[in-house]
């Protein structure tokens, strides 16, 4: 999609979709000038946006819903037209997912966000003597540079998956050992995974649990074999007499993370975690 080099949405109140929409395009071309006006002019040769009942509006009747039922903003109709263009089709559709639609949905349901409430503080307050133009431009900043980061974080996600794709097929009984440091709980889910080893920054490694489908533990953030209760928050003498592993130092007091001298005292670690997890259900 060739983005022009004039863009024009609504004036007066602004919102998170009409916000990233004018910072996406502003990503995609950084000469396009954003105007804004109560209505599109009708020798208007640009992109319009949020307003007009067009392509990349939402306002009017029978405007686009997701398949998930998610209807689209001015923000979600932009990435449509040209995620798959910036991060590939299959990133650009995680990306919609995890953070375009979350804003599409408040926007058209009011419903919160964190990020649309961001937005929010940007428009001035009923007591504040502030141009409304100039705090819509302010706001577009900062929304250019969360797109830029996590776009930037996208690519990183990508890269990490190809350098530890070797690692996590050679696990084995539900452990895998990374070779490199690089983010790997994207790579975890609706796999088999059970538990994740790797080298430590402080000396020695460390090893985490996985975290569980929703489906599998019936809500988000639970563990498929924590670490055991009574090992959690001891000391390395209390640990090793406990467990019997000597190498033992440290386990987290959320049970998701225990640190140790060696791979070995690593693994033995994991498999006795799974072992007392597996008796307990």
């Amino acid at each position: 999609m060739i983005i022009p080099m004039r863009g024009f949405t609504h004036s007066g109140k602004f919102h998170a979709d009409d916000v990233f929409g004018a910072a996406l395009l502003r990503y995609l071309n950084p000469q396009i000038e954003i105007i804004r006006g109560s209505e599109v002019p009708e020798d208007f040769d640009g992109i319009v946006f949020d307003i007009g009942g067009g392509r990349f509006d939402h306002h009017q009747k029978n405007a686009p819903v997701r398949e998930n039922g998610v209807p689209y903003a001015a923000f979600g109709l932009l990435w449509r037209e040209t995620g798959a263009d910036i991060l590939g089709k299959e990133a650009a559709a995680q990306f919609d997912e995890e953070f375009v639609q979350p804003l599409d949905l408040s926007d058209n349901t009011g419903c919160p966000n964190a990020v649309a409430d961001i937005i929010e503080l940007y428009y001035p307050f009923w007591n504040e003597a502030r141009n409304v133009d100039e705090a819509f431009f302010e706001a577009v900043d900062w929304a250019e540079m969360v797109l830029r980061r996590r776009f930037l974080q996208a690519e990183s996600l990508q890269k990490a998956a190809e350098l530890l794709k070797p690692d996590l097929e050679k696990q084995k009984d539900g452990i895998a050992i990374l070779t490199h440091h690089a983010p790997w709980r994207h790579l975890a889910a609706h796999t088999d995974l059970e538990f994740v080893i790797y080298h430590s920054k402080r000396g020695g490694y460390c090893a985490q649990a996985v975290e569980a489908d929703e489906s599998e533990a019936g809500k988000a953030h639970s563990l498929k074999y924590p670490f055991p209760e009574a090992w959690r928050g001891r000391e390395a003498r209390e640990l090793a007499e406990l467990t019997g592993i000597s190498g033992l130092r440290f386990c987290h007091n959320s049970g998701f993370l225990i640190a140790a001298d060696t791979i070995d005292d690593a693994i033995l670690a994991c498999r006795k975690a799974k072992e007392i997890g597996t008796k307990k259900h």
